[in-house]
């Protein structure tokens, strides 16, 4: 076989609509049509880097590529998508053993405990694997995942430890060491019968450590699940001191996961943050029960999180339908408040979205999809303004790998950057929204990994309008 020719690039895509990134709310510049209205650009990609931009045709000694994409200004490139919250070791197990007839939080996670008894390391990574597939071709290069630890031998953590590294070659996976059961919600470690086995008798706080030493990249929790107040905040501190004792770990917690208004661990979180001085590592999910408090102590909190500068996971497709089961009517919708934290992002707030679950105990549907992600979020949080429309965009792209803490310097679309970056069939944030766009190539350090045709339709003849 012959050497393919030498090319001054690897990829060229001409004629590119490029997306703007956010700005911040006190600018003259942003993005106020729903079409395009940025020029023509051109970018060309080497060993997995992007080498050049421009606005007009790039010189000719740029232009030999292996492959080369004319997209003529009707495709928006982006970065690519960012799944803040998933769990990658229950995807595609709903009905497994049961179907979650209620619908709730609380028999989803009674399911899943024991679907975990039957965990293998293959069946999980297998699930795993193809999730991440679905997402990948869905424009999703980056995730972070929570892995269950609070199953004694830590099944999940060591199939999505290896997930991890089996994608490291086009898609960055962080691990959360997640206690789904609680840190002290549980009976194991009191046992005194010498013939249980050693892993069996540890405890879900033991057990979470041990995780963090096998590798985990960031430190989970689940406050609200803990068995009493006094032990939901207990456990915030000790995540708070594991993070710091496994050299600065980043930190992710199920956070307020109710719609009890008494429920108000973020708070905790917060202030471990402000004492801390790590508020940028640390990530509050969920956070549904801040849509339940009264309006004074809520805007008490919310001035607390600028101080704190955390960053806050809204997961609009599950806790839409998880959430207000126990209401009759009205019906509370279920979210955090993401319009009135989005208001904030000047003063240090950051707010992304996730999937949390694809066909689970807890969500039978789901596909991968991050746009499903934020249309939902503009409905349920009624951002339907366009600033806030564009903003629903940037909380599943720039927002969600500020909460993942990617440096700036590996993310954006940027001479010099990682050649990390998206092609949708659309013309603006909105555009892409409104439509949930088909991403039709997915570039991951420099390579095509992906390509998706666009559907087309054609009407019949004999019955198509006219005119």
């Amino acid at each position: 076989m012959s050497s393919p020719p030498p090319s001054s690039c690897d990829i060229l895509l001409r004629n590119c609509i490029l997306l703007p990134p956010p700005t911040p709310s006190n600018s003259s510049v942003s993005e106020t049509s729903t079409t395009a209205t940025t020029t023509s650009v051109d970018i060309a990609i080497k060993d997995g880097i992007i080498t050049a931009m421009s606005a007009s045709p790039l010189p000719e000694t740029m232009t030999v590529a292996y492959r080369e994409i004319d997209l003529k200004h009707t495709s928006l490139v982006s970065p690519p998508f960012v799944e803040s919250h998933i769990h990658l070791d229950s995807v595609m197990t709903a009905g497994e053993p049961r179907w979650n007839e209620s619908g709730t939080l609380f028999e989803g996670i009674d399911i899943w405990r024991e679907r975990k008894q039957s965990l293998t390391v293959e069946n999980v990574k297998h699930r795993a694997l193809q999730a991440l597939k679905e997402q990948a071709q869905q424009g999703v290069l980056f995730v972070r995942t929570h892995a269950d630890v609070s199953e004694a031998n830590l099944v999940a953590l060591r199939a999505l430890l290896e997930v991890r590294d089996l994608v490291q070659d086009w898609m960055t996976v962080q691990v959360v060491a997640f206690p789904q059961d609680g840190l002290y919600n549980s009976n194991s470690g009191h046992h005194h019968d010498d013939d249980v086995d050693v892993a069996a008798s540890k405890s879900n706080e033991e057990l979470l450590e041990q995780a963090l030493q096998m590798g985990a990249d960031v430190v989970g929790g689940i406050p609200h699940y803990e068995l009493t107040r006094e032990d939901g905040v207990r456990s915030v501190h000790r995540i708070f001191e594991l993070a710091q004792q496994y050299s600065g770990r980043m930190i992710d917690i199920h956070c307020d996961e109710t719609d009890d208004d008494q429920s108000r661990f973020l708070e905790v979180v917060a202030a471990c943050a402000i004492r801390s001085h790590n508020g940028p590592r640390v990530t509050a999910s969920h956070t549904t029960a801040f849509g339940s408090y009264n309006n004074a102590y809520a805007l008490k909190l919310l001035g607390i999180l600028e101080r704190a500068q955390i960053n806050l996971v809204s997961n609009p497709l599950i806790n839409m339908t998880l959430q207000g089961r126990t209401d009759t009517y009205p019906k509370r919708r279920g979210l955090t408040r993401i319009k009135e934290l989005w208001e904030r992002r000047d003063a240090g707030i950051n707010v992304s979205l996730g999937h949390d679950c694809i066909q689970d105990p807890w969500y039978s549907l789901g596909c991968g999809n991050m746009l499903d992600v934020a249309h939902m979020a503009i409905h349920a949080s009624q951002m339907t303004g366009l600033a806030q429309i564009n903003a629903c965009y940037d909380m599943i792209t720039w927002n969600g790998a500020k909460t993942l803490h990617i440096p700036t310097e590996e993310y954006g679309i940027d001479v010099g950057k990682p050649a990390n970056l998206i092609v949708l069939n659309g013309t603006s944030r909105y555009d892409v929204l409104r439509r949930r766009a088909t991403v039709q190539y997915v570039i991951s350090k420099g390579k095509l990994i992906c390509e998706t045709s666009v559907p087309t339709t054609t009407w019949m003849t004999d019955i198509a309008p006219a005119g």
